[in-house]
């Protein structure tokens, strides 16, 4: 089984995460897929970003869930990032994009996209049926797995829709991972690499089921594309995809 490269926010090692520039960056680079992370601000809209709150990425402050859309807009998203060597000066022009938006700009490509609703820290009310709502209405072919750290925000996603393809993200190990996936119904689980890699016996058998994050050591993708992981989530995907290109290259 080919192990997939998805672009962690995009570009994230070398442009504005959880940018439309990133993500355009990602797909030109031929990623099979993106993890994104979405939001809801105060007037409904779901908007892609990482953290709650605007000060790390953009050159706002405040939270997002107290903020409408257009405040958002004000700000830049790509001018935090001028350290990165590729900085230009249009980065600055970069701003928030919403989850309408990436789904429309994804629609041409043949793409998986994997949705991180950031619910541990903030139970936005009825974010579940606002993604859910907003993909049935813009995701075209794309397909989409739903992913939290937050257990509940993935059992309401499958009482929404039971159709809904949903991964549980885990930065510890947990015992019998199988039962979970089989009682929750998960498409997969998505794993911290120092996890995986720290009790590689607990995951046997179940490697083509597991997307490890977040993987930017060369080695590390080696091996993991070697053990046939299901995907690497990464930030730097061009790198990762030349790996699996040097290692699955007919001889």
């Amino acid at each position: 089984m080919k192990t997939n490269i998805y672009g962690h926010r995009g570009c994230k090692g070398t442009l504005p995460e959880n940018t439309l520039l990133g993500f355009q960056r990602a797909i030109d680079l031929g990623v099979d897929g993106l993890e994104v992370d979405v939001h809801l601000t105060k007037d409904g809209e779901l908007v892609v970003i990482h953290d709650e709150t605007m000060g790390r990425t953009t050159d706002g402050t405040g939270w997002i869930g107290e903020m409408t859309y257009p405040e958002i807009q004000r700000f830049s998203a790509g001018s935090r990032f001028s350290e990165l060597p590729a900085y230009e000066k249009e980065w600055d022009l970069e701003r928030v994009p919403t989850l309408q938006e990436l789904l429309e700009m994804l629609v041409p490509f043949e793409m998986e996209l994997n949705i991180e609703l950031k619910t541990y820290a903030i139970p936005y009310e009825g974010i579940e049926k606002r993604v859910l709502e907003t993909v049935k209405q813009y995701g075209g072919g794309c397909k989409v797995v739903y992913s939290s750290f937050h257990l509940p925000t993935l059992t309401r996603l499958k009482e929404l829709d039971a159709s809904a393809q949903t991964a549980w993200l885990l930065n510890g190990s947990i015992s019998l991972p199988g039962d979970y996936m089989k009682t929750f119904d998960f498409e997969s689980l998505h794993l911290a690499k120092d996890v995986y890699f720290a009790h590689e016996a607990e995951w046997e058998g179940l490697a083509d089921r597991l997307r490890i994050w977040t993987v930017n050591d060369p080695a590390e993708m080696a091996k993991l594309i070697e053990a046939g992981v299901k995907a690497i989530i990464t930030d730097f995907p061009e790198q990762a995809l030349t790996i699996r290109h040097e290692q699955t290259a007919p001889v």
